[in-house]
């Protein structure tokens, strides 16, 4: 049995996935475990599917996440999630920001967005915590910190010093936006 844990973020191109990624990537390396990441990227300029696979442990030899061994989904999209269900293992854990981003299916008037995403996947998946990370981020005071309270709701899923979360916070964030980070990620922690 491995003692590789898998998260796999996975959202739309804009979101902060990737520095989410990267501060996750950092707070593991800062808790003595092998860290591999990978990022795709696809047309994430225009609003495309982005992920970044985060794997770790005692060592870790591949960067891409098996199929079938995401241990938790860590989704910035309702629709994202919904793409990303078929990798996770049974009694894997999701988090969900619970938002609509319309796709230019969508946006075209061509297909609906579904209903219900949020409820209809917490049935299927019991282990599924929703976030409504816009309202947090903008309670914290920037909308655009939705990333950092997801990683907060992150955190308290795993067992990582929430000093370590602080440090990689301080190192990661630029100096003028920190303040409005950290009230992001404490929102986030206390959202679970």
């Amino acid at each position: 049995m491995s003692d590789v844990k898998n998260i796999l973020l996975a959202g739309v191109g804009g979101q902060g996935i990737l520095l989410a990624s990267e501060v996750l990537s950092e707070v593991m390396m800062m808790s003595g475990k092998d860290v591999k990441k990978n990022e795709i990227h696809g047309m994430s300029q225009r609003g495309g599917s982005v992920t970044s696979h985060v794997r770790y442990g005692e060592k870790v030899y591949s960067s891409i996440i098996p199929e079938g061994e995401v241990d938790i989904l860590f989704s910035f999209e309702l629709l994202e999630t919904c793409r990303y269900l078929p990798l996770l293992r049974e009694n894997g854990q999701v988090i969900i920001n619970n938002l609509k981003i319309a796709p230019p299916s969508v946006a075209l008037g061509k297909q609906e967005y579904p209903q219900d995403l949020a409820a209809d996947i917490a049935k299927r998946f019991p282990n599924t915590t929703v976030i409504d990370g816009l309202d947090l981020a903008l309670e914290a005071g920037n909308a655009k910190t939705v990333n950092t309270v997801l990683l907060g709701a992150l955190s308290e899923m795993l067992d990582v010093d929430r000093q370590l979360w602080l440090e990689a916070l301080h190192k990661m964030v630029p100096e003028r936006l920190l303040d409005v980070n950290l009230k992001a990620f404490e929102l986030g922690r206390s959202a679970r």
